[in-house]
């Protein structure tokens, strides 16, 4: 590890240098891809720096440790070797972090799809929930929440829902939430008081851009309908509702909450490119867990991630096998406390694997 801090180091150096030539001065667009490199570097090339001062230090107090007579300052010596050791430590454990590979969809803005699983309408009316539950969660960071299509049954009963949240760091956080979720309690409509299970399954898309992932229209087929309401109704007279179909690999988008055809076919296609690009992903992510772990089970994405006991007021996240009993607030939107462990334990797993950048 201490390899590859010196590399970032001399990389960090070899930047400043290009940025101070005057044959590459003049060049604006360049200084400032340079400036934007040297600027992710800063923070790591700091601590580093920090960690080798540190290490100096503890080496001048080890060898005053073993040279010195006197046993008051022998005591004051190992005293300072105590403190720069742990100093030192918190300082490695930070750059391991530091080091870790970064998801390059991170800083991006998603799209989340929500659709109902097994249970009826019990799982309809869940997706509901849900979807709430996010648009909470995107109004307590201050991010932006658009429709993109909702399937709606009547009566508060939804088969699948396409939204878009925008936000700094949206993805970053949202990404743990993909997955089946499962819901406990007792339908408005069962009589007899009969707890039901029902699952709605929830999938966090990045949101990509031409310039991140290319798409060959000439493998889609593009059909348009009219856009359709509550029960399945038609709403209105002209074809502006859109279905994309990805030949190759048979993923299918419908759009029809924007106005126009083209309106509803750009988004419909941005949700498409989305959707392909988690898929390889996903292919990528499939191929190296096989080869670590010799393709022991399907992955976390085909199992409940998450489980919504009405109750007993529980919400227990499955992953890191906690459980919050305050079921109202989670519904609200108080996700943070499940999202951070999640992504401590995502570090923590990078970190044994020795998954340095």
């Amino acid at each position: 590890m201490l390899e590859k801090l010196a590399e970032v180091e001399s990389r960090y150096l070899e930047l400043e240098g290009l940025m101070g030539d005057p044959a590459i001065a003049a060049d604006y667009e360049k200084v400032a891809e340079l400036a934007k490199e040297r600027a992710s570097l800063q923070d790591i090339v700091d601590a580093y720096r920090q960690y080798q001062r540190g290490a100096a230090e503890l080496e001048d107090a080890r060898e005053m440790l073993l040279a010195d007579q006197d046993a008051e300052l022998r005591e004051l010596a190992g005293e300072e070797v105590a403190e720069l050791e742990a100093s030192n430590a918190d300082v490695l454990e930070k750059l391991r972090l530091m080091l870790l590979p970064k998801d390059p969809r991170d800083s991006k803005n998603v799209i989340v799809e929500i659709r109902a699983g097994a249970g009826g309408d019990e799982a309809g009316i869940f997706a509901g929930d849900l979807m709430r539950l996010y648009m909470r969660y995107a109004e307590a960071k201050k991010w932006k929440v658009a429709m993109l299509d909702v399937n709606e049954q009547g009566n508060g009963v939804f088969k699948n829902i396409t939204f878009e949240i925008k936000g700094e760091g949206a993805f970053s956080r949202l990404k743990y939430e993909s997955g089946v979720h499962r819901v406990q309690r007792v339908p408005t409509t069962e009589s007899q008081g009969r707890i039901h299970t029902s699952t709605a399954t929830v999938a966090v898309l990045a949101e990509m851009d031409d310039v991140d992932a290319q798409l060959d229209m000439s493998d889609v087929e593009t059909q348009v309908f009219r856009a359709r309401g509550a029960g399945g109704q038609s709403v209105n007279t002209t074809d502006s509702a859109v279905r994309l179909i990805h030949k190759p690999t048979g993923t299918v988008v419908e759009m029809q909450d924007e106005r126009s055809q083209l309106q509803n076919k750009l988004r419909a296609k941005q949700v498409l490119i989305a959707r392909l690009y988690e898929a390889e992903v996903e292919r990528q992510r499939a191929e190296r867990e096989a080869e670590r772990r010799g393709q022991v089970g399907s992955g976390d994405r085909s199992e409940k991630i998450r489980t919504y006991n009405y109750p007993q007021g529980r919400v227990t996240d499955h992953r890191i096998n906690t459980s919050s009993y305050n079921l109202p607030a989670v519904m609200d939107g108080a996700l943070d406390a499940f999202i951070d462990q999640l992504a401590t334990k995502e570090q923590a797993e990078l970190l044994a694997a020795g998954a340095f950048n």
